[in-house]
């Protein structure tokens, strides 16, 4: 399921519940065996992990080693940190720990995906795998002491921490379902089902019919079949939504097999049980070759389908001469081989994640030295300059060095990030942040299209003696309409948050607020097809009491980007050096709604105006990617530091023009 859903995720738009299934499956195989094999000594816990090492790493060592190779050989400089840290996460196995908090990082929301991100699932397990003996044994000593049996009290602590953990995965995935689908209190609940299930009898050794038995494992097959077929991407996870595949799996283990009307007669054939014993390396190898891959041979059927041979090839190999092999000759008895081997293999790809780290912080400083030079140069033609006159006038050299370096450009961020002046997840924390120190007051106000005017507004703010204070939020708009944010709170207190910047931002508080917006997220309850009108009724409210209170306005459009025609820019000009025309569009391509901008045009209000750039990003009907030799964009929609600093003579008029505007009339 998984593997079909990352090379074909259309076909099978919930396959990734086969991670739930697998952990199921693993909570059931490890407290089966504790429970035939009861820990009474710390000497058994060790062999019980030592077990689990020459089971699990060896395989996991060899694919991570190829893969900082191939990344290193293969993937283009720009993504060389996220993988060499990632690489370093998932031998430690806390690439889960990783993933949570990148995924409610904003800045890394356009990150390509590393080869090795996979690996959380597995990092889930091990620390499973840590800790759940160590329970068990504590379980069994009470047992002991109180004359119970042993089962049942496993049984009573599994319950336990199935109710607290479903409960904190459910709430979890409604505050922060970014980060609720990895962390391990969210899914250890999945684990303890299986280790539940293992508790009981086999429905098969009941009383039960056969067809009964049968037709109950059938359901389970269905349940998870259902979840694979219907669940998405949309769908809150893993929360309630959990429950159909994880009890699916647990109806199809507790079925077992029976001689007529059994489910499992679909899983005798030999193919299917190859498929069974080799899932470890197939699961491992599929993700770093559906990454890296398409990097040599481009996209498409082919590639697909030979991912998914060298995934079978890989495999067999792994299996026979890496899984099979360690797990025989590392002598059982023994613990400190086993151990040397996990301590040595962990360090040596701890070493190959900082020595790429280590090559991708010199590159950097080399980058950076190389920028300050050229800004030093003061070339007519650098940035929106070579805009401003033509192509014609500044010819775009394809060969000359880009500033910033594409790594660079991923790093070149406004101040505000630096100094933590964003309003970020719950939207709780409101900070305010102030640049200069001048008489004039100007209020930067929006999401982080908004913030990414800010180096140009510093300029001119020391030049002209203004004061620019931040009121800046990640993915929320100012807006009166509620946003689809992933739960409720967060929509709710994104609508706080911009009642709040209104009553700090309308009337004389300010001579001029200047505020840009992107549409990141629908409207709640909108799809991105219906979601137009009711974002342009939101901007119109909020823009109409700005006039009401005497607030001058001055809007920025949103200038044109790629956003998913090209997820990361500095990604795309890394990957091909020499062109950065393969990384260009055109208005049309790179054209997105811009409802606070269309607010403006519709309404007319006195003394809100709004400032059009489009021309210094598209030229001759075409948006280059560099422009004037610097890299205009450092992800698929925020332009860099550098490029926005380059903005600065064509920003100074309208803004200037915004603040000798009469105020409107307030009332």
């Amino acid at each position: 399921m998984v593997v079909v859903y990352h090379l074909w995720p259309g076909a099978l738009t919930g396959g990734f519940v086969g991670v739930d299934v697998f952990f199921v499956i693993s909570g059931y195989l490890m407290t089966a065996h504790l429970l035939g094999k009861q820990p009474r000594t710390g000497r058994d816990l060790l062999q019980f992990w030592g077990r689990r090492i020459r089971r699990l790493l060896p395989a996991a060592f060899v694919v991570l080693a190829a893969t900082a190779v191939g990344s290193r050989l293969l993937a283009p400089p720009t993504q060389w940190e996220d993988t060499a840290r990632q690489i370093i996460g998932s031998a430690l196995y806390v690439q889960n720990w990783l993933l949570a908090n990148s995924s409610v990082d904003y800045l890394a929301a356009d990150n390509a995906p590393t080869p090795v991100q996979h690996f959380w699932s597995l990092s889930v397990e091990e620390q499973f795998y840590l800790g759940w003996p160590v329970l068990m044994l504590l379980v069994f000593a009470a047992a002991r002491q109180r004359h119970l049996r042993p089962t049942v009290a496993v049984r009573w602590m599994v319950a336990a921490v199935i109710g607290v953990s479903l409960a904190i995965s459910v709430l979890g995935t409604a505050v922060e379902p970014a980060s609720a689908y990895f962390i391990t209190p969210t899914r250890i609940w999945e684990l303890a089902a299986g280790g539940f299930a293992a508790t009981l009898p086999a429905l098969a050794a009941t009383r039960l019919p056969q067809p009964t038995t049968a037709a109950l494992g059938w359901a389970g097959m269905a349940a998870i079949v259902v979840a694979g077929a219907t669940y998405s991407t949309h769908t809150p996870f893993p929360g309630y939504a959990a429950l159909l595949p994880v009890l699916g799996t647990m109806l199809v283990l507790l079925a077992g097999s029976t001689r007529a009307y059994s489910p499992t007669g679909i899983l005798r054939p030999r193919p299917v049980q190859w498929l069974g014993d080799a899932s470890y390396s197939i699961y491992l190898w599929h993700w770093p070759l559906i990454v890296l891959l398409p990097m040599l041979m481009g996209v498409g059927l082919p590639v697909q389908l030979t991912v998914l041979a060298l995934t079978l090839a890989l495999s067999a190999v792994t299996k026979t001469y890496v899984e099979d092999r360690f797990r025989r000759s590392l002598p059982s008895a023994r613990l400190l081989p086993t151990y040397r081997f996990a301590a040595i293999g962990m360090a040596t790809l701890a070493v190959f994640g900082s020595a790429q780290l280590a090559e991708v912080g010199v590159r950097q400083q080399m980058a950076a030295s190389q920028l300050a030079a050229i800004k030093q140069s003061r070339d007519p033609c650098m940035g929106a300059a070579a805009a401003a006159q033509g192509f014609e006038q500044c010819p775009q050299d394809a060969q000359a060095s880009l500033v910033p370096e594409p790594s660079l450009a991923k790093k070149d961020l406004p101040d505000a990030y630096r100094d933590d002046c964003w309003a970020v997840s719950d939207f709780l924390d409101r900070p305010v942040c102030r640049y200069g120190n001048g008489p004039e007051q100007i209020a930067l106000v929006g999401n982080s299209h908004a913030g990414h005017w800010l180096p140009a507004l510093q300029e001119m703010a020391e030049h002209h003696g203004w004061t620019i204070t931040t009121f800046l939020a990640s993915r929320c708009n100012v807006t009166d309409a509620p946003l689809e944010l992933g739960s409720q709170a967060k929509t709710q207190n994104c609508l706080d948050y911009g009642d709040w910047v209104m009553e700090q931002t309308k009337g004389g508080k300010f001579d001029l607020v200047i505020t840009s917006e992107r549409q990141s997220v629908p409207v709640q309850g909108e799809s991105w097809g219906t979601t137009q009108a009711p974002a342009l009724a939101g901007y119109e409210s909020y823009l109409k009491q700005w006039a009401a209170a005497g607030t001058r306005v001055l809007v920025i459009k949103d200038p044109p980007y790629p956003g998913t025609k090209i997820s990361n820019i500095p990604d795309c000009l890394a990957s091909n050096p020499g062109n950065p025309a393969a990384c260009s569009g055109t208005p049309s391509s790179w054209h997105w709604m811009d409802p606070l901008d269309e607010a403006v045009r519709k309404l007319s209000l006195p003394g809100i105006n709004r400032v059009d750039l489009d021309k210094y990003f598209c030229v001759d009907g075409v948006c280059p990617a560099a422009i004037g030799s610097e890299v205009a964009y450092r992800d698929g929609s925020h332009i860099t530091a550098t490029y926005a600093s380059s903005l600065v003579p064509y920003l100074e008029q309208p803004i200037s023009k915004a603040l000798a505007a009469p105020r409107p009339g307030a009332r």
